[in-house]
């Protein structure tokens, strides 16, 4: 029996025929205690199972959902969820934050969520069978999240057609994978026939898609195996049955790979996943939780009746995916409900790349990659510059009533390496994009990707080297940024529930614009960077290496720009203009201007970016992918007079240890008494800085 045939099969036994676009049955594989006490927690693990209407408005948007139905002209899923909730629920909150999981992690569960009697639920979305998202043989096992979804076919057959991918960083003759943010490119090859494929390679790649190519690599000479020193070119042939092919796709090379070049492959694939369709999934599963009471085989809901509000929640590529989710209007139940009350979007600013044919939902913006097409913004707003049409992420919820309250918040790794300022003004950047009422927006200035540990340590608590995230970027120069977005989130962990519950109104937004002053296009001179910090040369605010724009891509004609679905044609993607760029201010150290106060920027013991520099390989010198820096003050006037470093020292600027406990103090009373800091994270901070080594 083929994969797509079991598939099936064992879907439609869970699903009656004709089912509405629901959860049909769920499956509890495993329940265990994980706490104890008169809060004592238990997690469950299991499995959702359902259906999708084609031809409901509401999943009608899903590229090629027409091509991934059963034999009842619906299309099946099956999708892993894990539940966390109170044992008594006579102690619950009646809140549930459903949480996106980031490339098929494990839950996490525990902190200000269970103090509070909160229920967590994570369920799958990424339905491309790779990497953390792949299904295992056992599906009652396991701790990562995923979904089993169809493969788009035409008359039976699987759906064929090109794939792009790159090899960065590589050398030797061993063979090397195709991978996407560190995850497996989830396409296996339609044939190991290299003439069919098309590799280039580049010499140089500037951050705004300037390319300088090099020669092809002929099909004689790279092969679609697995090759090392005991087995040389062409190596063994790799398995490419789609459901079962051997990911990631392996790549050997007759005279071995040159870490001097880019390898940029295009190739026909197969094992095109309805990738869409996982959206749906996530729905109905958190629709269910939130209002069922039991499946259609009498399985009870084991929090049915609990839900008085629920939230969706989302870091870094999930906070991507829940911004794409609302925007395809999936906040509407098939019964025309609301599906969470609340939305908390995470160090992400833009939509993920899902909906589209053969698309890479683990991609993060590198060159080549989707991301930033059609509106990112909560507004409906003019978008003149790429030509496209006036809508906003909320185009689709504020017809029915759907859209949730909002919260973002993100920090500078975002503006610098993941194209975010275009969400606040515009493809144009002429003007503030005014936020709705039902959205807040949280920045947390000069901080790296999702924070780091904070503490009060004036050098770094190690002399490693920062690892940029990209694919195969390599390391940074600076230090590690070690400003936390910890004691911000505790506020809107908070704040989240009594919105949703009570309607109270959580903390104002807190960003630069450009009506303040404060957000400027980006350059070096723009934004007031001062000259002669120790380790930032000029040559990083060169426009080759310095912010990563948005681009404004070709994908061809079968390619909906606006709503990054369809069929991408074209790959490589022409690119048609460079979208500027925005960036906060910075002071006299170099630390970011606006944003919510954070005690140890408002204490600073140094300068703390939200980027970093590619210490080599073949992006060296260029802004270090997503990961932020820090550069210390100098202790004395004397040494840093000695190195010309234009910050003031540790003495100069707090004279002692009490000097310094007593401005991160003003600077914590402050935080706290503007509603950005809980009272036990105060005085915890307090406790840290008196505790420290600073100046001591």
């Amino acid at each position: 029996m083929s994969y797509a045939t079991l598939f099936f099969a064992v879907l439609a036994s869970s699903v009656a025929v004709g089912a509405a676009a629901r959860v049909t049955e769920i499956k509890i594989d495993k329940v265990e205690r994980i706490s104890e006490g008169p809060q004592a927690y238990e997690k469950i693990l299991g499995r959702a199972f359902g259906a999708l209407d084609p031809k409901d408005r509401r999943n009608k948007d899903i590229t090629d959902i027409s091509l991934g139905l059963g034999a009842d002209g619906m299309l099946h899923y099956e999708a892993k969820f894990t539940l966390v909730k109170p044992v008594d629920m006579k102690v619950s909150s009646g809140f549930l934050w459903h949480d996106v999981p980031n490339r098929g992690e494990a839950a996490s569960p525990g902190g200000l969520e269970t103090d509070a009697g909160d229920m967590m639920l994570w369920s799958g979305w990424q339905g491309d069978n790779a990497g953390l998202t792949a299904i295992p043989k056992d599906r009652t096992t396991g701790l990562t999240h995923w979904v089993a979804l169809p493969m788009a076919r035409v008359d039976g057959a699987l759906v064929t057609g090109n794939v792009m991918a790159r090899i960065v960083n590589q050398e030797g003759k061993d063979s090397k994978p195709l991978i996407v943010h560190r995850f497996p490119v989830p396409y296996p090859p339609a044939t190991l026939d290299t003439t069919a494929a098309v590799m280039k390679t580049h010499l140089r790649e500037t951050v705004r898609g300037e390319v300088t190519e090099g020669l092809d690599i002929p099909s004689s000479d790279w092969a679609f195996a697995k090759c090392d020193a005991n087995h040389p070119f062409p190596g063994r042939p790799i398995d490419i049955t789609p459901g079962k092919a051997d990911l990631p796709v392996q790549i050997c090379m007759k005279n071995g790979f040159d870490p001097k070049l880019v390898y940029q492959l295009v190739y026909p694939a197969t094992g095109a996943y309805v990738l869409g369709a996982g959206m749906a999934a996530f729905r109905d599963v958190g629709s269910f939780f939130k209002y069922a009471t039991k499946d259609d085989a009498g399985v009870a809901n084991p929090v049915a009746g609990a839900v008085r509000g629920s939230a969706i929640r989302g870091v870094s590529q999930s906070g991507n995916m829940l911004r794409q989710f609302i925007f395809m209007g999936m906040n509407e139940d098939e019964k025309g409900r609301k599906v969470y009350d609340g939305a908390w979007a995470r160090i992400a600013g833009r939509r993920v790349s899902i909906n589209s044919r053969f698309a890479q939902p683990d991609g993060t913006l590198e060159l080549y990659m989707m991301g930033s097409e059609g509106p990112q913004w909560w507004t409906e707003w003019d978008d003149a510059v790429r030509g496209l049409p006036k809508k906003s992420i909320f185009t689709r919820c504020e017809k029915n009533g759907t859209c949730p309250k909002v919260f973002e918040s993100f920090g500078s790794a975002e503006v610098y390496a993941l194209k975010m300022t275009p969400e606040w003004v515009g493809t144009d950047a002429k003007s503030d994009i005014p936020l709705p009422a039902n959205v807040r927006r949280y920045y947390i200035a000069s901080t790296t990707h999702g924070g780091n540990n904070g503490g009060f340590n004036w050098q770094p608590t190690t002399s490693a080297q920062p690892t940029c995230p990209g694919n195969n970027f390599g390391k940074g120069t600076l230090a590690e940024n070690p400003i936390a977005h910890i004691e911000m989130e505790n506020v809107l962990k908070v704040a989240m529930r009594s919105w949703v519950l009570n309607n109270t109104q959580p903390p104002a937004s807190r960003y630069p614009t450009i009506k303040d002053g404060n957000l400027v296009i980006a350059s070096k001179e723009n934004i007031g960077f001062p000259s002669n910090i120790p380790g930032i040369p000029d040559t990083i605010f060169s426009p080759d290496n310095f912010i990563f724009p948005i681009l404004d891509y070709n994908w061809g004609p079968q390619f909906d720009h606006s709503e990054a679905s369809g069929i991408p044609t074209n790959l490589p993607p022409p690119i048609k203009s460079v979208i500027p760029m925005m960036a906060p201010r910075v002071d006299a150290d170099g630390n970011e201007i606006g944003g919510v106060p954070t005690v140890l920027a408002m204490a600073p013991l140094g300068t703390y970016l939200g980027w970093n520099i590619t210490a080599g390989g073949f992006h060296a010198g260029q802004i270090c992918n997503y990961i932020g820096g820090y550069v210390p003050f100098a202790k004395t006037k004397e040494q840093r007079t000695a190195t010309r470093d234009p910050r003031l020292s540790l003495e100069e600027r707090y004279k002692d240890h009490a000097g310094y406990v007593k401005v991160v103090i003003e600077a914590a009373n402050k935080a706290y008494a503007e509603g950005y800091l809980l009272g036990i994270d105060r005085d915890r901070l307090i406790r840290e800085a008196r505790d420290s080594q600073v100046l001591r």
